[in-house]
C-alpha cells in the first residue's frame, strides 16, 4: 500500500509539500499541486483516517449521543445528522445509552468513549446533563453542543423546545373540543423534559377549572408496549375518560392499539392526543393528533452551531422554534353521549 513517503518521492518533492497538498492546509503552488496529485493518482494513495488526522489535525468525526437505540423518535434525527455530517465531508460515530437507568452516568460514560475515538466535536441529545459534566470534559467542553437541553452559565451550548408550553397546548387543544374528562399518560418522572411537559398540561386544566389531584394519571416509559398496558390499565379502572393525552407518540400509538382491540372506537368513544409528531403519528390508524415539536429545527441549529465551534465555520444559527399542534382523525368534540363528569 502507497504512503505519503511514496507520494513525495515519486512527485520530486518534500514529505512535508506533499502533506500540504493532501491536507490542504499551507501554501502550494499549481504546478507542484499537479505533480503531487499525478502521483496520487499513479499510486493509488489513499490517506489512512489516522494518517488524514494527522495531516489536518482533526478527525472529521462527529461523536452523537442518543438515550436509546429504538422507536421511531430518534431515527429521523439519526438520518438528519447523518446526512448533514456527509454533506460536510464528516462523518458519525454514535454511542447510545440503555434507556431507562441512570441516564446522567450513561451520557458521561458515552462522552468519553466518543472523546477517546477523537471525535472533533460532541452532539449529544439528551435532558441528563448537567453543566458540571461539561466543565468536566476540560478544553472537549467547549466542543459540545446538547440538544433538548438548555444551560444557564453555557447558553449557546443548549438547543431545547418549550415542554411546558407543549403540554399546554395539548390541554388546550382538548378543552377546546370540550373534553374535561381526562386521562394521562406520563413519560419517566426522572427526565426532565417529561415532567415539563406534564406539568404544562396540568397548569392549564387547572386554569380552566379541572383539579389536577383528580386527573386520572400513570407513569410509563416512552415505549409503544408502555402505551398499550396504560390504555389497558385506564379502561380496567373504570374511569370515565372521553380524552387520553400521552407524553409521545410512541405511547400514544400503543393505546390506538389497545383500544382497537378492546372494541373502543377512536375518536367517536375516546379522543387520543400525542407528543412529538414524529413520522408514525401520520400512519397510525386513526391517524394521530398530536403536539408538533420542530425537533428537525431544532437539530439543523444544533449541527450549525457545533460545526461552527469546531471547524470556525459560520453556518446560521438560531434558538427560537415554534411549537403547534398537528390535527388529524384521532381527535373529535367530546360526546354528548358519554359522561364528561
Amino acid at each position: 500500500m502507497a504512503t505519503i513517503k511514496d507520494v513525495a518521492k515519486l512527485a520530486g518533492v518534500g514529505l512535508g509539500t506533499a502533506s500540504r497538498v493532501v491536507s490542504g492546509n499551507g501554501s502550494v503552488s499549481p504546478a507542484t499541486q499537479a505533480k503531487v496529485r499525478k502521483a496520487i493518482d499513479e499510486l493509488g494513495f489513499r490517506p489512512s483516517h489516522a494518517a488524514r488526522s494527522l495531516l489536518t489535525g482533526t478527525s472529521r468525526m462527529i461523536g452523537v449521543y442518543i438515550p436509546v437505540l429504538s422507536g421511531t423518535f430518534y431515527t429521523p434525527i439519526l438520518r438528519l445528522i447523518d446526512t448533514e455530517l456527509r454533506a460536510a465531508g464528516l462523518h458519525m460515530v454514535l454511542a447510545f445509552g440503555t434507556g431507562l437507568g441512570d441516564g446522567r452516568r450513561q451520557v458521561v460514560e458515552a462522552l468519553e468513549f466518543l472523546i477517546a475515538r477523537g471525535c472533533d466535536g460532541l452532539l449529544v441529545v439528551t435532558a441528563g446533563l448537567y453543566e458540571e459534566d461539561i466543565a468536566s470534559l476540560g478544553p472537549k467542553g467547549s466542543q459540545l453542543v446538547a440538544l433538548n437541553q438548555s444551560f444557564t452559565g453555557i447558553p449557546d451550548q443548549g438547543f431545547t423546545v418549550d415542554h411546558v408550553l407543549g403540554g399546554r397546548l395539548a390541554a388546550r387543544t382538548l378543552l377546546d373540543h370540550k373534553h374535561r374528562k381526562i386521562a394521562v399518560v406520563e413519560g419517566p418522572r426522572q427526565l426532565e423534559d417529561s415532567v415539563a411537559r406534564v406539568q404544562g398540561f396540568m397548569d392549564e386544566l387547572a386554569a380552566h377549572g379541572i383539579d389536577p389531584a383528580k386527573v386520572w394519571r400513570v407513569e410509563s416509559d416512552f415505549s409503544p408496549d408502555g402505551g398499550w398496558a396504560a390504555a389497558k390499565q385506564l379502561l380496567e379502572s373504570g374511569y370515565a375518560a372521553t380524552a387520553l393525552f400521552c407524553a409521545n407518540d410512541e405511547m400514544a400509538v400503543g393505546a390506538l392499539s389497545y383500544f382497537q382491540e378492546a372494541g373502543l372506537r377512536v375518536p367517536q368513544d375516546m379522543s387520543v392526543l400525542g407528543y412529538d409528531d414524529t413520522p408514525s403519528a401520520a400512519f397510525s390508524a386513526p391517524r394521530l393528533t398530536t403536539v408538533h415539536m420542530p425537533w428537525r429545527e431544532m437539530t439543523q441549529n444544533g449541527i450549525n452551531a457545533l460545526l461552527n465551534r469546531c471547524y470556525n465555520l459560520r453556518r446560521p444559527v438560531t434558538r427560537e422554534f415554534p411549537v403547534s399542534v398537528t390535527l388529524r382523525a384521532s381527535l373529535a368534540q367530546a360526546s354528548p353521549r358519554r359522561k364528561t363528569g
